[in-house]
C-alpha cells in the first residue's frame, strides 16, 4: 500500500506604504543645534507606527556637516521585521531619489534598534543646498517601508490525490421530480396531484414498494388516490423522499411548521419513512412546552415513539405536579384542552405518567 504524502506551503507576506514628509522654511530650522530634530506625523505600516525624524545639524558629532534622516518605530512594546527606502525629492522634476536603501531588519522598540542604522551621514549639508533637492527653502523627504508580516502557510494537501467533491444526488434527485421528467405514477391527494416515479418511491419506502408493484396492482393503474391527508403533508412527504431533506421552511420549529412536523410524522410512520420519522421527532422534542407536550405525547403513542414518549413523560413529571406546570402557563385552556383530548385518545399515557411522576417523587 503506498504510504500517503501531504504537502504545505510556506509564502512570506509583506506589507509596503509610503510616507512623504515635506518641510517649508528649511533656513529657519537649520541651526537648531547637533542632535536637534524634527520629526513627521506618525504614520502606519503593516500594523506598526513609523515615524521619520530629521536632523538639519546632524544627528552626532561624527555628522556636524551632514543632514540625517532616520526611520523610527513608534509603536511600544514591540519588534517589527522591515526595511526601508529613504529618498530625496528632486523639487524641479518631483522625481525621488534612493539616498538610503536597508534591507530587511529587527527593530525593536526597546533600544536603540527601533532606528534604521547608517542614515547619520545622510548627505553632507552643503551639497545638500546646492541641490535641487532644496528649492524655495522647502524639501521633501520620501519613505518607503516595507514590513515582513507571518507567513502565510497553507492547510495540507494530499499530494496525487483528486479530490471528489461531496455527494449531489439528493440535489438531482430533487430536480428530476419538479420536472417531472420520466414520471409513471399520479397521486390525488385532496384534490390536488402529484407526478412521481414509482421506482424512487419504491425504494424509499416499503409501503410504496407493496402498493405500486404489490399483486393487487394493475399494471395500467396511473392515478392514486391518497386519503386522509393534507397535500402540503404529501408535498413536503415527495421532497423528502428524493432529496433525504425537509423543503425549505424559514422556522421549522415555528408555530405553523411545528404543525407540519406532526403530520409529517404521522405520513412517514403510514409509509414507513423512518429516518423522516426520526427527523420529526427530533424537531419535536426539542420544542416541547407545557401547551404541546400532551399532543406530543398522544402522538408519540399512536406512532411507536418510544424515545420521544419517554422524553415527553421526563417533561410532564420533572415538575412538582403536573398540575402546577400547566396553570402556571399562560396558555393554561389550550393545555387544558390538551390533557382531556389526552385522556380521551391515549390514556395509557396518563397511566405511565402517573406511574413515573410517583417514581420522581419518591426519589
Amino acid at each position: 500500500m503506498k504510504t500517503p504524502t501531504t504537502v504545505s506551503t510556506c509564502t512570506s507576506v509583506t506589507e509596503e506604504g509610503k510616507h512623504v514628509f515635506e518641510i517649508f522654511d528649511y533656513s529657519n530650522h537649520r541651526g537648531m543645534g547637533n542632535g536637534e530634530l524634527i520629526r513627521s506625523a506618525t504614520f502606519s505600516v503593516g500594523g506598526y507606527d513609523w515615524a521619520i525624524r530629521f536632523y538639519p545639524d546632524g544627528f552626532a558629532a561624527n555628522s556636524l556637516i551632514y543632514i540625517s534622516v532616520y526611520l523610527e518605530l513608534m509603536s511600544k512594546d514591540t519588534r517589527a521585521r522591515a526595511g526601508c527606502d529613504l529618498s530625496l525629492v528632486d523639487q524641479t522634476t518631483g522625481l525621488p531619489t534612493s539616498m538610503h536603501k536597508m534591507d530587511m531588519r529587527v527593530f525593536n522598540s526597546g533600544n536603540l534598534s527601533r532606528f534604521a542604522p547608517q542614515t547619520d551621514l545622510f548627505m553632507n549639508r552643503v551639497e545638500f543646498e546646492a541641490s535641487p533637492y532644496l528649492r524655495d527653502d522647502h524639501l521633501t523627504i520620501q519613505c518607503i517601508v516595507t514590513v515582513r508580516k507571518e507567513p502565510q502557510v497553507s492547510a495540507p494537501v494530499v499530494l496525487n490525490e483528486i479530490e471528489v467533491p461531496p455527494s449531489n444526488i439528493a440535489l438531482h434527485l430533487g430536480n428530476l421530480l419538479d420536472a417531472g421528467d420520466g414520471v409513471d405514477v399520479t397521486f390525488n391527494v385532496g384534490g390536488e396531484t402529484f407526478s412521481a416515479h414509482k421506482a424512487v418511491l419504491a425504494m424509499r419506502s416499503p409501503v410504496f414498494k407493496a402498493e405500486l408493484f404489490g399483486r393487487m396492482r394493475e399494471a395500467k393503474e396511473q392515478l392514486v388516490t391518497i386519503e386522509e391527508m393534507q397535500p402540503d403533508v404529501f408535498r413536503s412527504l415527495l421532497h423528502f423522499i428524493y432529496t433525504d431533506s425537509l423543503p425549505g421552511m424559514d422556522d421549522p420549529e415555528g408555530d405553523v411548521n411545528r404543525d407540519m412536523i406532526r403530520h409529517l410524522l404521522v405520513a412517514a410512520d403510514r409509509y414507513a419513512v423512518d429516518r423522516l420519522k426520526l427527523v420529526c421527532q427530533s424537531i419535536l422534542c426539542k420544542n416541547l412546552d407545557d401547551e404541546t407536550v400532551s399532543a406530543t405525547l398522544a402522538l408519540a403513542y399512536q406512532h411507536n415513539c418510544d424515545r420521544l414518549k419517554d422524553i415527553c413523560l421526563e417533561f410532564i413529571t420533572s415538575s412538582a405536579t403536573v398540575k402546577d406546570s400547566v396553570v402556571a402557563t399562560q396558555g393554561y385552556k389550550v393545555a387544558t384542552q390538551g390533557y382531556k383530548n389526552l385522556k380521551r385518545t391515549c390514556p395509557s399515557a396518563l397511566v405511565d405518567a402517573f406511574e413515573k411522576s410517583r417514581k420522581f417523587h419518591k426519589a
